[in-house]
């Protein structure tokens, strides 16, 4: 093994080690839209992927829902406010894709917005 993988194995152990929870959830939310987008441009051949996609999706959502519920979560309560609105729009708007009766499209721009703000490191 040569110096520069041994270097870019220890570098990249450590640096899994100090993910901070933001890091995860931002990687979370990326790898579910990722899913979204790609299931979405198969057509009725990804539709299977959509629906798992779409549903792990839903699953975040619902549990950043629960999460801000605690005492303990410090968000602004505007930002909760806007978290379970949300998570009740998430869960409409996935139904009706799944009847077809509309574009993962707004999912998409709500996962990428909360990406963005993870990033800003806002509140």
């Amino acid at each position: 093994m040569n110096a520069a993988l041994k270097a870019k194995n220890a570098y990249g152990k450590a640096r899994a080690t100090t993910r901070t929870p933001i890091d995860i959830e931002y990687e979370l939310i990326g790898q579910l839209t990722h899913r979204i987008i790609a299931a979405a441009k198969k057509g009725k051949p990804g539709f299977n992927d959509l629906v798992a996609a779409l549903h792990d999706n839903q699953k975040l959502w619902t549990t950043f829902a629960a999460d801000i519920a605690y005492a303990d979560n410090a968000l602004p309560d505007a930002l909760k406010t806007n978290i379970v609105y949300l998570s009740q729009f998430t869960a409409h708007h996935t139904g009706q894709v799944l009847a077809r009766k509309a574009d993962v499209r707004p999912l998409v721009e709500i996962n990428t917005a909360i990406m963005r703000g993870l990033r800003s490191g806002a509140p």
